[in-house]
């Protein structure tokens, strides 16, 4: 090297997202690709914290200026281990691994601003008080909210960016959620909040960011987008994360990013783009060059590293852990609830339609059925609140943990009045203004047909809603249940706000352990209530 001439800086970012509380690693794993045959997917056991601890260790262990960051989604949604202590063990497990900063992902307000901050500052519960085996105290890392404005005051109710020094370089890791959040989670949760732009928000901060120095700047975004490619390509990306990209400040170099559950390694807008998948079975390992004299990011790539199950040993502290409360959620957890034939599953259908929506959908028509329990005729369940398969154990057996990580939001059911027109104004709000497709699972005896060709706003044939064979009449009111979050107008179905004589039932998850309790073994269904034309 010529004389005079400074050695780049490599800097290893270490990132995850939409860990969502998965300290054990989830049915499935992760689907990716066979290499023997590209035109299939075969699934590999990954994920869970004792293997990705490891991993993180082994991948820091390759460079001394490494961090470890997150996109948001960190706890929420989460399996019963991590959600009957309020997400406790999770913050710690991640903290324990060394994570420094996370972007505030939209379930992280799951419970309110309020629960948020004692993730970060630590302390017991204000109702179900201290349940872990030890005082809980608060998160190892920063949670970053760059775009989230506390109304009353004009301020982020969190820090904006944190920043970390290497070797005399400074680069910044800017964290926020997607501006859409109010509309999909409980309206309680965000009150008093606004959510602004992504891009405006990470654009006004640049200046201030330079002023003091920075030139690297990575964006930490729980938002993404819909890639049709394997987990470490990117042959075609859509969805907000593009727009997104392409309007921020060219200032920013690397953007890690969540939400959509999905994975991919792109360029966009000429800047490394990365997600990683879901559930921890994967970590991002973005390596940065950057030039000393300039403190500028000259190169940027990534490798999305499965965290597989069979190559990564167990974390002894995580192991510890684990166990801990393991021990205290075991009497809750495994209780046996009922008998399943064959697995159910949540994949995509060409309608929308899927096995285990359907199940859910009938637990919840069967929960709120009888004159004193809501006497409804319709059941709707939005399929984001469906959070993972339901595969059958070799005896068949169901525990309740198993069911609890399927339904982990606890929502109650709700059965109202809509009219048949309201219900297909429902229908049609499956397309309008939704970042992809939400079908709704519909409970036994509902059925309809809709048309991929028509307009967004008139997709369902109205002569096709039918209830128990009979078309649905315009003007008549039927009795539907739904859940607490889509009762509030959640996921954009804001005609359910309209729906009058209101009455609550079980939760969700008490309706849907009921169910099996009461009509195993249960087995899929012919997944027929919904038709798609085109």
């Amino acid at each position: 090297m010529a004389q005079g001439v400074s050695v780049p800086l490599d800097v290893s970012v270490l990132a995850i997202n939409d860990f969502h509380g998965n300290l054990e690693p989830p049915n499935g794993g992760i689907r990716i690709r066979d290499p023997d045959d590209p035109s299939k997917l075969i699934a590999v056991s990954a994920g869970g914290s004792e293997a990705m601890a490891t991993l993180v260790k082994q991948l820091k262990g390759t460079n001394r200026n490494s961090v470890f960051v997150a996109a948001g989604d960190l706890i929420g949604a989460s399996p019963l281990l991590s959600a009957l202590f309020h997400d406790e063990p999770t913050v710690e497990s991640l903290s324990l691994m060394g994570l420094e900063a996370s972007a505030v992902g939209n379930h992280e307000f799951d419970e309110g601003r309020d629960e948020l901050l004692r993730m970060q500052n630590g302390g017991c519960h204000p109702k179900d008080a201290c349940r872990g085996p030890h005082p809980f105290k608060g998160a190892g890392y920063q949670y970053l909210a760059a775009s989230t404005i506390d109304t009353a005051t004009g301020k982020t109710i969190l820090p904006a960016y944190y920043v970390k020094e290497f070797e005399g370089v400074l680069v910044a890791f800017l964290g926020l959620t997607l501006k859409d959040t109010p509309n999909i989670v409980m309206p309680s949760g965000v009150a008093g909040l606004t959510f602004q732009d992504e891009a405006d928000t990470v654009n006004a901060l640049v200046p201030e960011l330079r002023a003091k120095g920075i030139e690297a700047i990575v964006v930490l975004i729980h938002e993404g987008g819909f890639p049709t490619g394997d987990y470490n390509e990117c042959p075609g990306i859509s969805g907000p994360i593009v727009d997104i990209v392409k309007r921020l400040d060219k200032t920013v170099d690397v953007v890690i990013s969540g939400h959509t559950h999905r994975a991919y390694n792109c360029r966009i807008d000429d800047r490394l783009v990365t997600s990683g998948d879901k559930f921890g079975t994967l970590v991002t390992s973005i390596s940065l060059t950057i030039d000393r004299t300039t403190r500028d990011v000259v190169d940027a790539k990534a490798d999305n590293v499965i965290v597989r199950t069979d190559t990564y040993a167990k974390d002894p502290e995580q192991t510890a852990l684990l166990q801990d409360y393991r021990r205290l959620a075991a009497p809750l957890a495994n209780r046996v609830v009922g008998i399943l034939e064959a697995s159910l599953t949540k994949d995509d259908t060409p309608t929308g339609e899927t096995p285990l929506g359907d199940v859910i959908a009938d637990a919840q028509l069967a929960a709120t059925l009888t004159e004193r329990d809501g006497k409804a005729a319709i059941a709707f369940m939005n399929p984001g609140g469906i959070r993972t398969d339901l595969l059958k154990k070799e005896d068949g057996k169901v525990t309740y943990a198993e069911l609890f990580a399927i339904q982990p939001f606890s929502n109650a059911l709700v059965a109202m009045d809509l009219t048949g027109a309201q219900i297909k104004a429902l229908l049609e709000q499956q397309w309008i203004n939704q970042p992809k497709p939400r079908i709704l699972q519909v409970s036994k005896g509902f059925t309809y047909t809709w048309d991929n060709a028509r307009p967004v706003d008139d997709r369902v044939l109205a002569d096709s809603i039918k209830l128990n064979g009979q078309p649905l009449t315009m003007d008549m009111t039927y009795r539907v249940t739904i859940n607490s979050f889509l009762a509030d107008g959640g996921d954009g179905f804001s005609v359910l706000k309209q729906g009058k004589n209101l009455q609550y039932g079980p939760s969700d998850i008490d309706a849907f352990s009921a169910y099996f309790a009461g009509s195993s073994p249960i087995a899929p269904g012919p997944v027929d209530r919904i038709k798609r034309l085109n």
